[in-house]
């Protein structure tokens, strides 16, 4: 079995592959320190709680965005798994082209929802990723990652609201029964909620029109980006694992080419 880990802003996501199949996934908190003793017993805590065993685990590849945390990461999956990851970046085959003018800016996230994008749905793709920020990648037919929009993620937008404002609350992110909020819980959810909504159908528009290139399917993952997608057509397909299947599809990658 493989074990791939996506390191995010605010979670850390796992995923358990029996070859082609993900059968359990799981989270912990990011920004929660933690010595490689605890990563390893949390993630070994989580992976038995669903009837796995630590032997089950061939094989680790990691992506993360949190340089800081690697360390320890690292060393608990040696310690714990007695395997050394692989950890996405420079030097491991993904099979996508960086095509923006700083290759080394595109992180490795982004990179892992492209390549789990183009191999399981194709290109052109826009793919939207709902994270601590929203991020729209342009992935062409051929592979390269040709472009990128960066925006506040929905969370974050939230969270700047109330911390900056006084006199606003912290609010359950939601979809309000109507757009013409009656308190100020609701008129919150209405501004982010169809805010957003509108941010990336325009944003989505925008980048079909300057890149002139046909049929470009869009792709969205993330946590809050199942409620963005149920609330416009201009998302195709919304796909909560992306990231955990663009590392699988990655990991085979890597270790076809090293037979």
């Amino acid at each position: 079995m493989l074990l791939v880990i996506d390191v995010g802003n605010t979670n850390i996501t796992l995923g358990i592959f029996s070859k082609e199949e993900l059968i359990g996934t799981f989270r912990l908190t990011t920004k929660m320190p933690r010595t490689s003793d605890e990563y390893g017993i949390d993630i070994c805590n989580l992976i038995e709680h669903r009837n796995f065993t630590v032997r089950d685990i061939e094989d680790v590849i990691i992506a993360s965005v949190v340089p800081d945390m690697m360390y320890s990461l690292r060393n608990a999956i040696i310690k714990y798994f007695d395997i050394t990851p692989i950890i996405v970046g420079p030097g491991v085959k993904t099979g996508i082209r960086i095509g923006t003018d700083n290759p080394k800016e595109v992180g490795a996230d982004r990179i892992v929802d492209a390549v789990g994008a183009h191999e399981l749905y194709g290109g052109p793709a826009i793919v939207i990723d709902f994270g601590t920020a929203t991020t729209y990648d342009l992935v062409t037919e051929d592979g390269t990652f040709g472009a990128c929009v960066i925006a506040p993620g929905i969370s974050t937008s939230v969270q700047a609201l109330w911390q900056e404002a006084a006199k606003l609350p912290k609010i359950e992110i939601k979809k309000p029964p109507s757009i013409l909020g009656k308190d100020t819980v609701s008129s919150m959810q209405a501004g982010i909620v169809f805010g957003y909504i509108g941010q990336t159908e325009y944003i989505i528009q925008k980048m079909k029109e300057e890149s002139k290139l046909s049929d470009i399917k869009v792709i969205a993952t993330g946590g809050l980006g199942k409620m963005i997608a149920e609330e416009t057509e201009m998302i195709d397909i919304y796909d909560p694992n992306l990231t955990l299947k663009g590392l699988h599809c990655i990991y085979k990658r890597c270790t076809k080419s090293s037979r």
